[in-house]
Order: structure tokens, then sequence, then C-alpha cells
């Protein structure tokens, strides 16, 4: 299946003020400045790109000056790499003088300044995103980008092996563009060959970028059909450690959920597994907590037939209904756990309310009976505490009130048994 292209996107995208003022900017005689990259793959797409890259023949100090002398903001974000980026109108277009590889170990590259754009198209890493744009709105394409981008298909420039060798990041970044841009099928036979092979390069990158561009896959349009092939290829071992969970993985992209939540479906069986992730992959604060909400839930609901409506309320309580609805949907399908219409249709409830059933008791609550601070207080509440769950959490006065005399007759009986 082909895919077609959006012809009048690139002269969309040199019509941005921002872009026009750049190049305007670097407009010199002598030199060249073209848009490269995602900007112009993204346009053929008809997708209107948020970062924008221009290469440059002007070496970085003279796009400095260019910058500054038209008015434009210049900062040398990447000075030491050839790369300036200009500010206009509030957008950040980076502005990187062309490069050559001199030297390259797999992981970083020793690079020389140059003028030849077909080189520094070549030492890109797919032809998709090797396409340059001249301000005059010449498309130029050096290494197939275009057949390949309305074929649908994700090719390194040049020898697979070699272009890894360069950068193992590269073998995710493939997996993450044919999950993007690709058919959802099978991938590049040659491209395949030469990531399995160099599977083992994968053990020297750093967390952080394994990170980065693996929760990108897992939000791609064919991002579960590729998981499952870096599963049944071992790869994905390589990246998380564990066996996944493809199926579950499906319905979290279904139901919509965000990256954390889908590699909480695909790679989280309990909560050893969560901690060995937020370590393996340096996961946010937040994914991990993620994480380990999904492994504690799933806990909870395993085996569990039969749920009614206190109990799910009770599970609620304990991790929260959204958490609930959202594993849940990661479960769906499965025998286990089983929840009558009742409790389904409360979990909905609470998620629309937006507030989970609350322990209606405090320390301060007993205090006020008489009883002094301590751990007679914690107790009490303690025992309070389970039989509210048990009831299915009640929210009415009564109901808190019998757990206040529950909790104080607790607690006395505690604080007299240690005085």
């Amino acid at each position: 299946m082909t895919r077609r292209l959006d012809r009048a996107g690139p002269a969309a995208l040199l019509a941005r003020p921002s872009v026009r003022a750049a190049l305007a900017a670097l407009d010199m005689p002598g030199e060249e400045s073209r848009l490269v990259g995602g900007c112009v793959r993204d346009a053929l797409l008809g997708v209107a790109a948020a970062d924008i890259d221009l290469a440059t023949t002007h070496l970085p100090e003279a796009v400095l000056r260019a910058g500054l002398a038209a008015g434009l903001k210049a900062v040398p974000t990447g000075i030491e790499h050839g790369t300036i980026t200009l500010v206009s109108g509030g957008e950040p277009i980076e502005v990187t003088t062309l490069r050559e590889d001199v030297e390259t170990d797999g992981r970083h590259a020793v690079v020389r300044f140059g003028r030849d754009f077909s080189r520094d198209a070549e030492r890109r890493d797919f032809t998709i995103n090797a396409l340059s744009l001249g301000p005059d709105g010449t498309l130029h394409d050096t290494v197939g980008g275009v057949a390949d981008l309305e074929a649908r298909r994700v090719r390194f420039i040049g020898d697979a092996a070699t272009r890894i060798r360069e950068d193992a990041l590269r073998i995710l970044r493939f997996f993450r563009f044919h999950a993007r841009f690709g058919l959802d099928g099978a991938p590049d036979p040659d491209a395949l060959a030469a990531c399995i092979a160099a599977r083992n390069t994968l053990d020297g990158l750093s967390k952080e970028r394994v990170r980065s561009e693996f929760m990108k896959l897992l939000l791609a349009e064919h991002g579960v059909s590729v998981v499952g092939l870096l599963s049944a290829t071992g790869l994905l071992q390589r990246i998380t450690g564990g066996v996944g969970e493809v199926g579950r993985l499906a319905r979290s992209a279904r139901a919509g959920q965000d990256a954390a939540w889908r590699l909480a479906s695909l790679a989280v069986h309990a909560e050893p597994d969560a901690e060995r992730l937020q370590e393996r992959l340096r996961l946010s604060k937040a994914e991990a907590a993620t994480l380990g909400a999904y492994a504690r839930a799933l806990a909870a609901l395993h085996g569990r037939d039969g749920i009614e409506r206190a109990q799910a309320r009770a599970l609620a309580a304990q991790h929260g209904a959204t958490t609930l609805e959202h594993t849940l949907a990661v479960l769906a399908g499965e025998p286990r756990p089983a929840l009558t219409p009742e409790a389904s249709g409360e979990i909905v409830r609470l998620c629309a309310r937006g507030s989970d059933p609350l322990f209606p008791l405090v320390g301060a609550d007993l205090v006020r009976e008489g009883i002094p601070p301590g751990r007679a207080i914690g107790q009490g509440l303690a025992r309070a505490r389970a039989e509210w769950l048990a009831a299915g959490c009640p929210e009415d006065e009564a109901s808190r009130a019998a757990l206040l005399e529950t909790a104080t007759a607790v607690a006395r009986a505690t604080a007299g048994g240690h005085t």
C-alpha cells in the first residue's frame, strides 16, 4: 500500500514566518541553507512539524552573527557540535553546520564541518530523514527518501550494519520509525537482520536514551505489532529485561492509555518488575508511580471472581478508581477478574465523580473522645478502617458514628492494656 504525499506541504513549511526569517538571515552569496530532516518529511505527510531544523554551509560563529544582525535571538545551544538556535517569533529553529563523520564507535562520532549536502545526508540514519528543502522550494533527495516515504518503508541509508555501528541507538530508532511511518507488517528485511545481529550493542546505551525511544515507540500507530516483533526476535527482553504481555499492551493501546500505562501493561507482572524497570529505563517518578500502582492493583485483582459493588468500592479506596479502571481495561477479556455489572458501574461512577471513597476518621477524632495520642489511636483507626472496607466504604453519618465508636473502644482497650 502506497501513501499519497502532500506536494503542497513543503511550500507551506517555507511560508512559516519563522522559517522565512531564519532563511533570510542566512541568505548570503557563496553560502547555502536548507530545511532538513523530520520537518521536511512531515511536510510531505501534511503534518506541521513542531521541530524545525536547518543545515547550512555557514560556520557556527557566522550563524550567530547573521542571526543577531537580522534581529533574531541567537543561542549557542550546541556550538561545539555546530548547532545554533535562532529564535523567531518565539519559535526556535536549530541551525547546524554541515558535517561529515571522521570516526565513530557506536556511541560517539568525531565529525568535521563540511559544505556538501549530499555527504551530510549520507551520514543520517534513514532515507526518509535525509530529505532537504531549499529556500526556492526545491526538494533534494539523494538517497531515495521520497520513494520510501510513499511506499511506507523505513530503510537505512547505505549499509544497515554500518549505520548501527555508528550509533547503536539506531536499532531502537528503526523500530520506532517503522511503527510510526511503516506498514503494519514486516519491516525492511536487511534492516531487521542487522538490528538482530547487533542486539548486544543495546547494552552499551544509556538508560535515558533507551527509555526515550522505547516510550515513543509504545505510542506509535503500529507500536503494538512492532513490540510483538521485538518480542519474537528476542530484542524486547534486551530492552525490558523480562517477558512481554503483547495482548495486554494491545488492550492498553485500544483504551488510549499513556506510555507509562502501556509499559506497565506490557512488562509488569508484580511489584519487582516495576522496580526493575524503574532502574533499567531510568523512569521518572510519575512513571514509576504508575507502574507500581498497576502492580498493586494487579495483585489485588488476581484470580478474583464475582467482585460485587461493595468490594469494588473497597478496592477503589485502596488503589484508586482510576487505577482500577485502567487496570481492568488492560485485563479485559481475560477470565479473571470478573466483576458484577453493579461493581463495574460503581467504578465508572467513582471515576466520573473524581474522588475515591475516603475513610471518614482521623486521629484528632479519637483525641476529642479522650484518647491520648499514641499507638492506641493507630490501632483503633486500623480496626475501624478494616470494618469500613468490609462494609463497602459507607459514606453516611450513621456509619461514621458507628466507626468512631469502634475505633474509640479499641483505642481505650489498647491504652488500658499498656498503662
